[in-house]
C-alpha cells in the first residue's frame, strides 16, 4: 500500500513539473505586438462653455407718462413687426393734439388774411412774415402733439417673442419705464471664450478656410440640429483670464433656442506636429496614465505619460515619450515591469488603420 502511495505521488510530481515546463516554454515562445508613437498634424474637437443670445434683444419702455390702459399680448407670445402691444391712456394727449390742431387752424386763417392785406399793400411785408412764422410754429406744435399721442401706443419694432412683463394693467408709468423685452431668435449668436494659444492655432487654420463650422451641444446633452459658423472674434483679450470671445451664428428656424440659454460649443482645433499613440497601449494606476516602453535589451519598463487630448481610440501625448520609443501594444496585462519579452514592431500607421480590430 505504501509503495502504491509513493508511486502515485511521484507521478503527480512528474506531471506538475511537466505542466510547468510546458507553460514556461509557452511563455518563452509568446511574441508580443509593439509599435512606436507617430508625430503628425491633427484636429481635435474641443468643447467650450457657451451662452446663447438672440440676434436682437431689446427693452421696450414707455415713451410717455400715464396709466397703462391696455395690454394686447401675453408673455412668451410671438408677435409681428408693427403689432400693437401696449397702450397708455391717451386722453390727455388726444386733448393736446386737438388743441394744437385748433391753434394751427387759427394761425392758418390769420396768415391767409394777412396775405390778402399784404397783397393790397395794406400791411407791411414784415406783418406777413410774422404771420407765416406763427403758422409754422403752430404746425410744428401740432406735429409734436401727434407724436406724443403716437407714443401712447407701443408697437413691435420687429418680429420676435415677448418676454416677461414688468408692469401690470392699470400701472402708472413714468417716461422710460421698462415694460418688457422683445427677442428676435430667428437666428442666434452663441458666445464662448477661447485661450490665446487656441486662438493662434485657429487663425492659422482660418487663413486656409474662410469659415469654421461648429456645433452646439445643448443643456440636455443633445446636439442642436443646425450647424453654426464662426463669424466674429472680439477685438481684445481679457487680461485676467487670457481668453478672447468668439461668436458663432446659428440658424434657429424652429425657434428652439432662446436668449440666455447655455450649452457647449464643439469646435475642431488644429494641432501641429503632435505625438499620437493608441489608447490601447496605455493603462491607468491611481488616475495616472502609463505605457510599457521596451528598452534595448527587450525588457518592458513602466513609464508615466501625460495626455494633452483624446481622439477616438487615440491619445495625444505631450510628455513621457519620444517618437523613437517602442511601446507595448498588446499583452499589457500579461507582462511585469522589467520582464524580458519577445516582440515584433508594427508600423504606427498600420496600427492606427486597424485600431477597431485591436480594440478590446
Amino acid at each position: 500500500m505504501r509503495k502504491i502511495l509513493m508511486l502515485t505521488g511521484l507521478c503527480a510530481l512528474l506531471c506538475h513539473t511537466s505542466c510547468n515546463t510546458e507553460k514556461e516554454k509557452k511563455g518563452e515562445g509568446t511574441k508580443y505586438l509593439a509599435t512606436t508613437p507617430i508625430r503628425k498634424d491633427t484636429l481635435i474637437t474641443k468643447d467650450y462653455v457657451a451662452q446663447v443670445h438672440s440676434i436682437q434683444h431689446i427693452e421696450l419702455r414707455a415713451q410717455e407718462r400715464g396709466y397703462l390702459q391696455n395690454i394686447y399680448v401675453d408673455e412668451g407670445q410671438f408677435v409681428k413687426k408693427g403689432q400693437l402691444l401696449f397702450r397708455i391712456m391717451p386722453n390727455l394727449y388726444q386733448a393736446e393734439l386737438q388743441k394744437a390742431e385748433a391753434e394751427a387752424e387759427f394761425a392758418e386763417i390769420e396768415y391767409q388774411n394777412t396775405k390778402k392785406l399784404a397783397d393790397s399793400d395794406v400791411v407791411a411785408p414784415n406783418e406777413l412774415a410774422m404771420a407765416k412764422a406763427r403758422l409754422n410754429k403752430a404746425k410744428a406744435e401740432m406735429e409734436l402733439s401727434r407724436v406724443h399721442l403716437q407714443f401712447t401706443e407701443i408697437r413691435a419694432p420687429f418680429d420676435g417673442i415677448i418676454d416677461r412683463f414688468h408692469v401690470r394693467l392699470g400701472s402708472y408709468l413714468e417716461e422710460g419705464e421698462l415694460l418688457t423685452e422683445l427677442s428676435d431668435n430667428s437666428k442666434v449668436w452663441v458666445y464662448y471664450n477661447v485661450t490665446e494659444a487656441e486662438y493662434l492655432d485657429y487663425m492659422s487654420k482660418a487663413e486656409e478656410d474662410n469659415q469654421t463650422a461648429v456645433n452646439l451641444l445643448m443643456a440636455n446633452n443633445r446636439l442642436f440640429e443646425q450647424p453654426g459658423v464662426v463669424e466674429t472674434i472680439e477685438a481684445d483679450f481679457d487680461n485676467e483670464t487670457g481668453n478672447i470671445p468668439f461668436r458663432a451664428t446659428f440658424p434657429n428656424p424652429k425657434r428652439l433656442l432662446r436668449h440666455g440659454e447655455t450649452g457647449s460649443i464643439l469646435m475642431e482645433v488644429p494641432l501641429k506636429d503632435v505625438l499620437i499613440i493608441p489608447q490601447k497601449a496605455t493603462f491607468e494606476v491611481l488616475s495616472k496614465k502609463f505605457v510599457f516602453v521596451i528598452d534595448k535589451d527587450g525588457r518592458v519598463r513602466q513609464r508615466e505619460i501625460s495626455i494633452k487630448a483624446e481622439l477616438p481610440h487615440l491619445f495625444i501625448v505631450d510628455g513621457g515619450l519620444s517618437v523613437n520609443d517602442k511601446i507595448l501594444l498588446e499583452g499589457i496585462r500579461m507582462v511585469k515591469d522589467g520582464e524580458k519579452i519577445a516582440y515584433e514592431v508594427e508600423k504606427p500607421k498600420e496600427v492606427i488603420a486597424n485600431l477597431d480590430m485591436y480594440a478590446e
